[in-house]
Order: C-alpha cells, then sequence, then structure tokens
C-alpha cells in the first residue's frame, strides 16, 4: 500500500504539479528585477515552461491512469499560485498599472471566488466540473502574462508587447467575470437546495 501511494506521489504529472509551484517564488523574484532583459526573458521562459506543465500534468495523469487526490488538490492550487503571484509582481514592476489594475483584481477576486465556492460544494459532496470557456480563460490568462513578464525587453523585439499584454488581460478579466457568474449561478442554486 505504502508503494503505491509513495509511486502515485512522485508520478511525473505530479513531478510537474510540483515543478510549477516551485516556479512561482523564482518566477515572481525575478520580476523584482524589471529593468535587467535578461532577467525578463529567464522569467518569462520559466514562466512558459510552468504553463506548458498546466496542460501535461492532467494530460498525463489521465492518459497513464495517475490521478490522485495529491495530484487533484496541488493542480488548482499550482495555476493560481503562479497567476496571482504574477499578477501582483507585474502590478510591482509597473508593467500592469492605471485602469488595467482592475482587470488584475477581477481575476484574483474571482479565483478567491471559485476557490471558496469548491470548498463549500466539496463539504456538500457537490462536484464543479471546469468548463470549456473556463480552460479558454486560463490559456488567456496565461498568454497575456507571458507578454507583461516579456515587457520592456519584448518591447524591443516586437512594439506593442505592453499593449498586447495589456489587451489579452481585460479580455481575460471578461471571460473570468463570465465564468466566475457561471460558477455562482451552480453554487447559489446548492446553496438555495441546502436551506
Amino acid at each position: 500500500m505504502s508503494t503505491f501511494k509513495r509511486g502515485r506521489t512522485w508520478s511525473l504529472p505530479n513531478i510537474l504539479t510540483y515543478g510549477r509551484l516551485v516556479a512561482v517564488p523564482v518566477v515572481t523574484a525575478l520580476l523584482f528585477w524589471p529593468e535587467l532583459n535578461w532577467v525578463r526573458w529567464t522569467a518569462l521562459g520559466i514562466f512558459a515552461i510552468a504553463a506548458i506543465t498546466d496542460f501535461f500534468d492532467g494530460y498525463l495523469a489521465r492518459a497513464w491512469e495517475q490521478q490522485s487526490s495529491l495530484g487533484r488538490m496541488l493542480d488548482p492550487i499550482a495555476d493560481k499560485l503562479l497567476v496571482a503571484a504574477c499578477l501582483l509582481a507585474l502590478v510591482a514592476a509597473q508593467s500592469i498599472v492605471g485602469w488595467s489594475i482592475w482587470a488584475a483584481v477581477v481575476i484574483m477576486c474571482r479565483e478567491i471566488l471559485v476557490s471558496g465556492l469548491r470548498e463549500y460544494l466539496a463539504e456538500l459532496r457537490v462536484s464543479v466540473p471546469v468548463t470549456r470557456v473556463a480552460k479558454y480563460k486560463t490559456a488567456l490568462q496565461l498568454v497575456a502574462l507571458g507578454f507583461l513578464i516579456a515587457g520592456p525587453a519584448g518591447e524591443e523585439v516586437l512594439p506593442g508587447t505592453l499593449k498586447i499584454g495589456l489587451v489579452l488581460l481585460w479580455t481575460a478579466a471578461l471571460l473570468t467575470l463570465y465564468t466566475g457568474w457561471d460558477y455562482m449561478k451552480s453554487g447559489l442554486k446548492h446553496v438555495s437546495d441546502d436551506e
């Protein structure tokens, strides 16, 4: 039995998730030196690898039948930490400024709301599946963050990098509101049923 647990704990899908968790403080720390181009490119490289593992950990877990409770718990946590930490670091680095900070606030508030809702519904033994639109939202968030992480360094290669990142961030924020409302409707139905 212990061999089975250890095998699942250190399966490749879970290792990819652990890697994404490790990437969070590394990318965040690198963004504290926004004026150095090589630091931005390094942060983008690590972020891109972490974002790609978001697809592969779930895909491999299903394909190789290596799903685990630990993986199911850590995967969404790793996703949310990566997005939230990058948003905060980008605001601190002034890659996200002015009204665009509201797009970051919307995204972070939705993530907290949905996490709380999922926890509540889990107590009721109600599963809330991830919708296709929510998957698009996550992909768009990650692409937007990639452009914003490249930031000033990216401007030298592709002028308008920051503007592209901010437009994508606002688009992701609008999708975030839509999917958040979708989850809320589903959750409120179960809250009223419970009463």
